[in-house]
């Protein structure tokens, strides 16, 4: 899979991609993450990708034509825009990401990127959540990494990905190992007696009580508890 980036601090990338299995997965070329800065493609002896708005108001935006000269070339991939305007990313998201040849992600700055690039050149708007960072390329590193561990062969055993949080829209149950006595607080009996038929009971019940203690908005109307807050 192919990952390009458009970034004005491509800098940024050199630890998150150079370590643990994101790293492994450049190194075997499972994975190939290229960059494009915009000051690459800027006009003048400055560079400059970045203007003050029209109408006024505060901070500066991200001038329309360093992005069109990057992402244009790039039309046929999956071009994500991140932006507090987007869509929620979930993990149903990077599963359909994972499937893709090639995708490219667009970090913003400052005030945000010219609305036309979203309009024109964008096929996807994406957000980290109810909140605002000083820009894309965290956004960026969550999502090379998200995907990257669902490449064939990057993880080393695929059936840990089938049971994790957010599969079946149930969050994972606990997690024990040795010792089993720490401190005088015990791992569950249950997970010590090797009925693994037990044991699955005992995982379910504590993913779907987990759940509906945590996460009820997950559940379905009929699944939620009573009195969890859920409309």
């Amino acid at each position: 899979m192919r990952i390009s980036v458009v970034t004005v601090f491509p800098e940024y990338f050199d630890s998150p991609l150079g370590v643990s299995l994101v790293g492994r997965a450049i190194a075997d070329g499972r994975l190939e993450v290229d960059f494009h800065d915009p000051r690459d493609h800027a006009n003048g002896v400055h560079r400059q990708v970045d203007d003050a708005p029209f109408g006024g108001g505060p901070g500066m935006v991200m001038m329309p034509e360093p992005l069109a000269r990057i992402l244009e070339p790039l039309e046929g991939t999956h071009r994500v825009l991140f932006t507090p305007a987007g869509a929620p990313l979930t993990q149903s998201t990077l599963d359909r990401f994972a499937e893709m040849d090639h995708l490219t992600l667009v970090c913003g700055r400052y005030e945000g990127v010219d609305e036309r690039i979203a309009d024109h050149f964008i096929d996807e708007e994406v957000s980290l959540g109810d909140y605002v960072l000083l820009g894309g390329e965290v956004a960026a590193s969550v999502v090379i990494e998200g995907v990257a561990r669902l490449l064939p062969g990057v993880v080393g055993n695929p059936s840990s990905i089938e049971s994790e949080s957010f599969r079946g829209n149930l969050l994972e149950e606990p997690q024990y190992t040795r010792p089993a006595d720490f401190r005088g607080w015990k791992a569950p009996e249950v997970l010590l007696s090797g009925d693994h038929g037990r044991i699955a009971e005992w995982r379910e019940r504590q993913r779907r009580e987990r759940t509906a203690q945590r996460r009820p908005d997950l559940l379905d109307d009929d699944e939620r508890p009573v009195g969890s807050g859920c409309v």
